[in-house]
């Protein structure tokens, strides 16, 4: 296996190599893929040409991994192209052409600097809150721009990846500072975009002071996170229209989160005699929904009208499943969650939906149309790439996949056009 391995990487060399043997520091993202941090290793330097180098090591490195050389023979950032097991430990090949990263960690050493500044003008009173609050956002949208720049001439999703979490860890000590990105780094909650996180975007008020502050209304003021904040709005517009045209419907809420919209929509769902299944996976976001709703006329403790249950929701993918857990529905609604979905599962997941409702029934959806927002705020200054990027293409191919038929669903847009709704009525 080690030889061959090594014979493939070297009939694809352009430079040949001179045998050597020094010992060199290197630095790596670790192997943990619950908690990657930067860890400090030495290997000894076995072969050299101008554009690679061949190392010994003890650890195991992955082709895609970006290795950081901080003394010895050479001090350049590579990528591993190969790693073979050795019989005393391993060895790997490192193509040394990391310019690309180079200049993005220049960049990030400027970025880190402007936001050192911005820090100490936090603390002079006479400093004008909407000049701080753009240079914020210029610093942020410069980093960012090299950010772009540098997927766009890489294009390994393995490089990128990793430079996104050296990124992060490079910046995390100021931009910490704010509980929104401090909070999308590290999701304690267990996954990523959580009820919380989604509770204190609704509430749209920084929860951070000086540097934090600015940090914190440059995230709520983000395209995406104020379409967000409609998405609730034009939900509870649609499931308001419904409840009034239809008498003690049955309603499905898929991943309810806080079910912030079935507490606001409490009087008219007690008026239309609704029954609201909610079903989601984090018993915390269940126990949050019904201590809210426990000061309405529709609380599960004292009301038939609403359910609250844990359930995985993916699992819904089967209707004979569905139809002896929950029945026939006539409104099935989910919005968020769709978009952390591979599309071939979310086809058989709308499919089974679709046949799920009952006649003159409605299932309501929502994505986030990519070609409206910048994704690289989330990629690069927070940790939540899980939603997919999809654009209106493909949100009907998934329809289409589903066998759901283009004339029986209506497109419909929160204010800002960012999110898209579909409702889909058989």
């Amino acid at each position: 296996m080690e030889n061959s391995g090594t014979t493939h990487y070297a009939t694809n060399r352009k430079f040949s190599r001179t045998p050597c043997s020094i010992e060199v520091d290197y630095s790596v993202f670790s192997n943990d893929a619950k908690q990657r941090r930067l860890i400090d290793l030495k290997a000894n330097a076995i072969d050299m040409s101008e554009a690679g180098i061949g190392i010994q090591i003890d650890y195991p490195l992955t082709p895609g991994n970006i290795v950081w050389f901080n003394s010895g023979i050479v001090e350049k950032v590579g990528y591993v192209r190969w790693c073979t097991q050795a019989d005393n430990g391993y060895r790997a090949g490192v193509e040394l052409d990391g310019k690309y990263v180079v200049q993005l960690d220049e960049a990030t050493e400027v970025f880190n600097k402007r936001l050192e500044v911005l820090e100490k003008r936090c603390l002079d009173p006479d400093e004008n809150p909407e000049g701080l609050l753009q240079a914020t956002q210029e610093a942020i949208d410069e980093v960012l721009l090299s950010c772009a720049k540098f997927e766009q001439q890489v294009h390994d999703k393995d490089v990128i990846r990793s430079t996104r979490i050296r990124f992060r860890e490079k910046t995390n000590p100021l931009l910490s500072k704010s509980y929104f990105i401090n909070r999308a780094r590290t999701w304690p909650q267990g996954y990523q975009g959580d009820f919380k996180m989604l509770e204190s975007a609704y509430r749209n008020s920084p929860l951070s002071e000086s540097l934090g502050y600015y940090l914190d209304l440059y995230c709520l003021n983000t395209s995406l996170a104020v379409a967000v904040s409609n998405r609730l709005k034009k939900l509870e517009s649609i499931l308001k229209e419904e409840l009034s045209k239809r008498s003690r419907p049955s309603v499905l809420n898929i991943a309810s989160g806080s079910c912030r919209e079935v507490f606001e929509l409490a009087p008219e769902i007690e008026r239309s005699g609704a029954t609201f299944t909610c079903i989601d996976f984090d018993q915390d976001s269940l126990s949050f929904a019904a201590n809210r709703l426990s000061y309405t006329n529709i609380s599960p403790l004292t009301s038939h009208q609403v359910k609250l249950r844990k359930y995985n929701a993916l699992r819904m993918f089967d209707h004979e499943l569905n139809m002896s857990e929950f029945g026939k529905q006539d409104i099935i609604y989910s919005v968020g969650f769709f978009d952390y979905l591979d599309s071939e599962f979310l086809a058989r997941l709308f499919k089974a939906m679709y046949t799920l409702l009952n006649p003159g029934g409605l299932l309501i959806t929502s994505f986030k149309d990519a070609k409206r927002y910048r994704y690289h705020d989330y990629h690069w200054i927070v940790d939540w790439d899980g939603f997919l990027q999809r654009t209106e293409k493909d949100f009907f191919q998934i329809f289409s996949d589903a066998d759901i038929p283009e004339s029986s669903i209506t497109e419909k847009r929160e204010d800002s056009g960012v999110i898209v709704f579909y409702l889909v009525a058989p």
